[in-house]
C-alpha cells in the first residue's frame, strides 16, 4: 500500500472518532487489509499533523472539518496511472489496483473545464468530456504529468 492511501485510511478512520492508542489504529488498519508496522505508523501520524488527546489520536482542531489532503494531482499520476487513453468524448485511465478513486478525486478537485464528470472503480477512471477535442487536450495533459 503506498503512503498516500495508507494515510487517507487512517484520516478516514480519525473522521469516525479519536482512536485510543497506536495498537487500536494498527488493528484498524489490518481490518482494513493494510498491515502497518508501528515505526512506520508513527511517521504516518506525524506526517499528518495528529494530536494526541485524553481520548487518544485525533485530527488538530484545525483539521476537523476539512476533508483529508490529497497528494497534488501530478504526484498521483506518476504514482499510480499506468495509462491514458481517449475514446471519442470520453477518457479512459488505468491505474494500479487500488488506485483510481483517489485519482480521480484529484483530478476532479481540479476542477478543469474539458471534464463534465468522472468515475472510479478500482483500476480504471472514466472521464466524461464535453466533446472529442476537450478528451484529446485533457489526455495530453495527463499524459505529459506521467513524463
Amino acid at each position: 500500500m503506498s503512503k498516500p492511501l495508507r494515510q487517507k485510511a487512517i484520516l478516514e478512520l480519525l473522521y469516525q472518532g479519536p482512536v485510543p492508542s497506536q495498537e487500536d489504529l494498527q488493528r484498524a488498519l489490518r481490518k482494513r487489509g493494510l498491515k502497518v508496522g508501528q515505526a512506520t505508523l508513527s511517521r504516518d501520524i506525524r506526517d499528518l499533523g495528529l494530536v494526541k488527546t485524553g481520548r487518544g489520536y485525533a485530527l488538530s482542531q484545525g483539521d476537523a472539518s476539512t476533508e483529508p489532503a490529497l497528494p497534488s494531482v501530478s504526484r498521483l499520476v506518476r504514482e499510480f496511472v499506468l495509462g491514458v487513453r481517449p475514446a471519442q468524448n470520453l477518457l479512459v485511465i488505468k491505474t494500479t489496483v487500488g488506485s483510481a478513486q483517489p485519482v480521480a478525486a484529484a483530478l476532479d478537485d481540479e476542477n478543469w473545464p474539458e471534464s463534465v464528470g468522472t468515475i472510479a472503480g478500482d483500476d480504471t477512471i472514466l472521464i466524461v468530456c464535453p466533446d472529442k477535442k476537450a478528451a484529446n487536450r485533457l489526455a495530453t495533459r495527463t499524459q505529459e504529468m506521467l513524463a
